[in-house]
Protein backbone atom coordinates (compact mmCIF):
# COMPACT_ATOMS: atom_id res chain seq x y z
CA UNK A 1 0.00 0.00 0.00
CA UNK A 2 3.13 2.44 0.79
CA UNK A 3 4.72 1.58 -2.18
CA UNK A 4 1.73 2.75 -4.21
CA UNK A 5 1.26 5.79 -2.15
CA UNK A 6 5.59 6.64 -2.86
CA UNK A 7 5.51 5.93 -6.39
CA UNK A 8 2.82 8.06 -7.89
CA UNK A 9 1.69 9.17 -11.14
CA UNK A 10 2.61 13.25 -11.29
CA UNK A 11 0.30 15.79 -11.87
CA UNK A 12 0.43 17.13 -15.38
CA UNK A 13 -0.86 20.50 -17.28
CA UNK A 14 -2.86 18.17 -19.31
CA UNK A 15 -4.33 16.80 -15.44
CA UNK A 16 -6.26 20.30 -15.34
CA UNK A 17 -9.33 22.01 -16.43
CA UNK A 18 -9.98 25.67 -15.71
CA UNK A 19 -13.70 26.32 -15.51
CA UNK A 20 -13.35 29.59 -14.19
CA UNK A 21 -11.24 32.89 -13.42
CA UNK A 22 -12.24 36.14 -11.12
CA UNK A 23 -10.75 39.08 -9.33
CA UNK A 24 -12.59 40.77 -6.93
CA UNK A 25 -10.64 42.63 -3.79
CA UNK A 26 -7.35 42.38 -4.60
CA UNK A 27 -7.21 38.40 -5.27
CA UNK A 28 -7.85 36.28 -8.03
CA UNK A 29 -10.05 33.08 -7.55
CA UNK A 30 -10.03 30.39 -9.95
CA UNK A 31 -12.28 27.32 -9.97
CA UNK A 32 -10.39 23.98 -11.46
CA UNK A 33 -11.27 20.38 -12.74
CA UNK A 34 -7.97 17.99 -11.79
CA UNK A 35 -8.12 15.09 -13.71
CA UNK A 36 -6.80 11.85 -11.31
CA UNK A 37 -5.35 8.96 -11.95
CA UNK A 38 -8.61 6.53 -10.63
CA UNK A 39 -10.53 7.56 -13.76
CA UNK A 40 -12.54 10.10 -11.91
CA UNK A 41 -11.95 14.03 -11.55
CA UNK A 42 -11.96 16.08 -8.51
CA UNK A 43 -13.05 19.86 -8.29
CA UNK A 44 -10.59 22.54 -6.51
CA UNK A 45 -10.46 26.20 -6.32
CA UNK A 46 -7.57 28.75 -5.87
CA UNK A 47 -7.20 31.68 -4.37
CA UNK A 48 -3.73 34.19 -5.40
CA UNK A 49 -2.94 37.51 -4.23
CA UNK A 50 -2.88 39.88 -7.58
CA UNK A 51 0.33 41.47 -6.56
CA UNK A 52 2.93 40.18 -8.27
CA UNK A 53 5.83 38.57 -5.98
CA UNK A 54 6.62 35.28 -4.28
CA UNK A 55 3.95 34.48 -2.47
CA UNK A 56 3.96 30.94 0.42
CA UNK A 57 1.53 27.97 -0.86
CA UNK A 58 -1.05 26.54 1.62
CA UNK A 59 -2.83 23.76 1.20
CA UNK A 60 -6.13 22.89 3.05
CA UNK A 61 -7.93 20.19 3.03
CA UNK A 62 -11.82 19.81 4.78
CA UNK A 63 -13.04 18.42 8.00
CA UNK A 64 -16.16 15.47 7.14
CA UNK A 65 -19.25 16.40 9.25
CA UNK A 66 -22.33 15.24 7.17
CA UNK A 67 -24.60 17.43 9.28
CA UNK A 68 -22.36 20.73 8.57
CA UNK A 69 -22.83 22.89 5.44
CA UNK A 70 -18.77 23.17 5.21
CA UNK A 71 -17.50 19.31 5.39
CA UNK A 72 -16.18 20.20 1.95
CA UNK A 73 -13.54 22.71 0.33
CA UNK A 74 -15.64 25.57 1.59
CA UNK A 75 -14.76 24.80 4.65
CA UNK A 76 -11.63 27.17 4.73
CA UNK A 77 -12.21 29.61 2.04
CA UNK A 78 -12.62 32.69 3.59
CA UNK A 79 -9.63 31.46 5.35
CA UNK A 80 -7.90 31.42 2.27
CA UNK A 81 -9.10 34.79 1.50
CA UNK A 82 -7.49 36.35 4.10
CA UNK A 83 -3.99 34.27 3.37
CA UNK A 84 -4.12 35.73 -0.28
CA UNK A 85 -4.58 38.75 0.45
CA UNK A 86 -1.73 38.60 2.63
CA UNK A 87 0.51 37.60 -0.15
CA UNK A 88 -0.12 33.69 0.15
CA UNK A 89 -1.21 31.02 -2.52
CA UNK A 90 -4.44 28.61 -1.26
CA UNK A 91 -5.50 25.70 -2.45
CA UNK A 92 -8.48 24.03 -1.76
CA UNK A 93 -9.70 20.70 -2.43
CA UNK A 94 -12.38 18.28 -3.22
CA UNK A 95 -11.96 14.71 -1.36
CA UNK A 96 -13.59 11.10 -1.22
CA UNK A 97 -15.45 12.82 2.16
CA UNK A 98 -16.61 16.09 0.39
CA UNK A 99 -19.45 13.57 -0.48
CA UNK A 100 -21.75 13.88 2.89
CA UNK A 101 -23.01 10.27 2.67
CA UNK A 102 -19.48 8.72 2.01
CA UNK A 103 -19.18 7.27 4.99
CA UNK A 104 -22.64 4.99 4.68
CA UNK A 105 -21.36 4.07 1.45
CA UNK A 106 -18.18 2.84 1.87
CA UNK A 107 -17.23 -0.36 4.07
CA UNK A 108 -13.72 -1.66 5.79
CA UNK A 109 -13.04 -3.47 2.54
CA UNK A 110 -13.02 -0.35 0.82
CA UNK A 111 -10.44 1.48 3.10
CA UNK A 112 -7.36 1.00 1.88
CA UNK A 113 -7.79 1.29 -1.33
CA UNK A 114 -9.25 4.79 -0.65
CA UNK A 115 -6.51 5.59 1.51
CA UNK A 116 -4.10 5.12 -1.37
CA UNK A 117 -5.84 7.23 -3.60
CA UNK A 118 -6.61 9.79 -1.38
CA UNK A 119 -2.77 9.84 -0.05
CA UNK A 120 -1.87 10.00 -4.54
CA UNK A 121 -4.31 12.98 -5.10
CA UNK A 122 -2.99 15.05 -2.08
CA UNK A 123 0.32 14.80 -3.49
CA UNK A 124 -0.77 15.67 -7.29
CA UNK A 125 -2.46 18.45 -5.33
CA UNK A 126 0.70 19.28 -3.80
CA UNK A 127 2.53 19.09 -7.13
CA UNK A 128 -0.41 21.84 -8.78
CA UNK A 129 0.35 24.20 -6.40
CA UNK A 130 4.32 24.64 -6.38
CA UNK A 131 4.14 24.79 -10.23
CA UNK A 132 2.16 28.21 -9.84
CA UNK A 133 4.44 30.91 -11.02
CA UNK A 134 6.03 33.08 -7.97
CA UNK A 135 5.20 30.31 -5.20
CA UNK A 136 8.06 30.22 -3.06
CA UNK A 137 8.66 26.15 -2.02
CA UNK A 138 10.33 26.69 0.89
CA UNK A 139 6.82 28.42 2.85
CA UNK A 140 4.79 25.94 2.06
CA UNK A 141 2.22 24.64 5.18
CA UNK A 142 -0.29 21.84 4.91
CA UNK A 143 -3.82 22.55 6.53
CA UNK A 144 -6.07 19.87 7.34
CA UNK A 145 -8.80 19.29 10.08
CA UNK A 146 -10.49 15.42 10.79
CA UNK A 147 -9.93 13.31 8.30
CA UNK A 148 -7.96 16.01 6.19
CA UNK A 149 -5.32 16.21 9.29
CA UNK A 150 -4.96 12.43 9.30
CA UNK A 151 -4.69 12.11 5.56
CA UNK A 152 -1.86 15.30 5.26
CA UNK A 153 0.06 13.15 8.23
CA UNK A 154 0.41 10.27 5.45
CA UNK A 155 1.50 11.88 2.25
CA UNK A 156 3.57 14.47 3.99
CA UNK A 157 5.46 11.17 5.37
CA UNK A 158 6.08 10.37 1.86
CA UNK A 159 6.77 13.62 0.52
CA UNK A 160 8.97 16.21 2.62
CA UNK A 161 7.71 19.19 0.70
CA UNK A 162 5.78 21.21 3.35
CA UNK A 163 7.41 23.16 5.65
CA UNK A 164 4.69 23.25 8.50
CA UNK A 165 1.33 21.60 9.19
CA UNK A 166 -1.74 22.57 11.57
CA UNK A 167 -3.44 19.63 11.89
CA UNK A 168 -7.02 19.97 13.44
CA UNK A 169 -8.83 17.43 15.80
CA UNK A 170 -7.16 14.65 14.33
CA UNK A 171 -6.96 11.10 15.44
CA UNK A 172 -4.42 8.84 15.41
CA UNK A 173 -5.46 5.72 14.06
CA UNK A 174 -7.67 4.97 10.84
CA UNK A 175 -9.92 2.27 12.65
CA UNK A 176 -10.55 4.72 15.93
CA UNK A 177 -13.25 6.12 12.88
CA UNK A 178 -13.56 3.72 10.26
CA UNK A 179 -14.75 1.01 13.08
CA UNK A 180 -17.87 3.33 13.59
CA UNK A 181 -19.50 1.44 11.35
CA UNK A 182 -20.09 -1.30 9.62
CA UNK A 183 -19.97 -3.33 12.83
CA UNK A 184 -16.51 -5.73 12.74
CA UNK A 185 -15.81 -8.57 15.26
CA UNK A 186 -13.81 -10.91 16.06
CA UNK A 187 -10.32 -11.78 13.71
CA UNK A 188 -12.13 -9.48 10.88
CA UNK A 189 -11.69 -6.62 13.11
CA UNK A 190 -8.59 -7.18 14.60
CA UNK A 191 -7.13 -8.30 10.96
CA UNK A 192 -8.62 -4.62 9.64
CA UNK A 193 -6.93 -2.96 12.70
CA UNK A 194 -3.40 -5.21 11.40
CA UNK A 195 -4.09 -3.74 7.75
CA UNK A 196 -4.31 -0.10 8.83
CA UNK A 197 -1.39 -0.34 10.80
CA UNK A 198 0.89 0.79 8.08
CA UNK A 199 -0.91 3.69 7.19
CA UNK A 200 -2.26 4.79 10.96
CA UNK A 201 -0.96 8.68 11.04
CA UNK A 202 0.55 8.08 14.37
CA UNK A 203 2.95 5.66 12.51
CA UNK A 204 4.16 8.58 10.49
CA UNK A 205 3.98 11.79 12.19
CA UNK A 206 7.54 11.31 12.96
CA UNK A 207 8.58 11.50 10.31
CA UNK A 208 6.89 15.34 9.46
CA UNK A 209 10.51 16.40 10.90
CA UNK A 210 12.08 18.72 11.00
CA UNK A 211 8.57 20.20 9.81
CA UNK A 212 6.75 22.31 12.46
CA UNK A 213 3.10 20.79 13.31
CA UNK A 214 0.95 22.88 15.44
CA UNK A 215 -1.82 20.65 16.89
CA UNK A 216 -5.54 21.77 17.25
CA UNK A 217 -8.28 20.13 19.57
CA UNK A 218 -11.26 20.46 21.43
CA UNK A 219 -11.39 19.41 25.27
CA UNK A 220 -15.23 18.62 24.21
CA UNK A 221 -14.50 16.48 20.99
CA UNK A 222 -16.28 12.83 21.42
CA UNK A 223 -13.97 11.76 18.62
CA UNK A 224 -10.86 12.60 19.55
CA UNK A 225 -10.53 11.73 23.56
CA UNK A 226 -7.72 13.53 25.22
CA UNK A 227 -5.94 10.81 26.12
CA UNK A 228 -5.57 10.21 22.12
CA UNK A 229 -4.91 13.40 21.45
CA UNK A 230 -1.90 13.59 23.71
CA UNK A 231 -0.55 9.94 22.23
CA UNK A 232 -0.84 11.75 18.77
CA UNK A 233 0.81 14.75 19.47
CA UNK A 234 3.40 13.10 22.29
CA UNK A 235 4.27 10.76 19.05
CA UNK A 236 5.68 13.61 16.80
CA UNK A 237 9.25 15.14 17.16
CA UNK A 238 9.86 19.09 17.71
CA UNK A 239 9.53 21.64 16.53
CA UNK A 240 5.58 21.02 17.28
CA UNK A 241 2.90 22.98 19.31
CA UNK A 242 -0.23 21.93 20.54
CA UNK A 243 -3.53 24.00 22.33
CA UNK A 244 -6.84 22.81 23.58
CA UNK A 245 -10.22 24.73 22.46
CA UNK A 246 -13.02 24.53 25.07
CA UNK A 247 -14.88 23.51 21.62
CA UNK A 248 -16.08 20.51 20.04
CA UNK A 249 -15.15 18.51 16.90
CA UNK A 250 -15.61 21.64 15.16
CA UNK A 251 -13.24 23.57 17.22
CA UNK A 252 -14.18 27.15 17.22
CA UNK A 253 -13.42 31.02 16.29
CA UNK A 254 -10.35 30.79 19.25
CA UNK A 255 -9.23 27.96 16.82
CA UNK A 256 -9.30 30.05 13.54
CA UNK A 257 -8.07 33.12 14.73
CA UNK A 258 -4.61 31.23 16.19
CA UNK A 259 -4.09 29.19 13.57
CA UNK A 260 -4.27 32.34 11.02
CA UNK A 261 -2.00 34.01 13.23
CA UNK A 262 0.47 31.05 13.22
CA UNK A 263 0.47 30.58 9.77
CA UNK A 264 1.07 34.55 8.85
CA UNK A 265 3.57 34.61 11.14
CA UNK A 266 6.08 31.11 10.55
CA UNK A 267 5.02 31.87 6.38
CA UNK A 268 6.00 35.82 6.64
CA UNK A 269 2.23 36.99 5.14
CA UNK A 270 1.63 40.77 5.93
Amino acid sequence: MLAQMRHYPKFEPKDLRVIRKRVQEGIESQLLVIQTPFGYRRAAEMFLPEAEGSGAAILYVHWYEPESPDSNRSQFEEEAKEMARAGGVCLLVETLWSDRDFFLKRTQEDDAQNSMEEVVNLRRAMDLLLSQPNVDAQRFAYVGHDFGGMYGVLAGSLDQRPTHYVVMAGTPRFPDWYLYGPKLVGEAREAFIRQMSEIDPIAHIPNLAPAEVFFQFGTDDFHVPRERAEEFFASAKDPKKMKWYEAGHGLNEDANRDRKMWLKEKLGLR
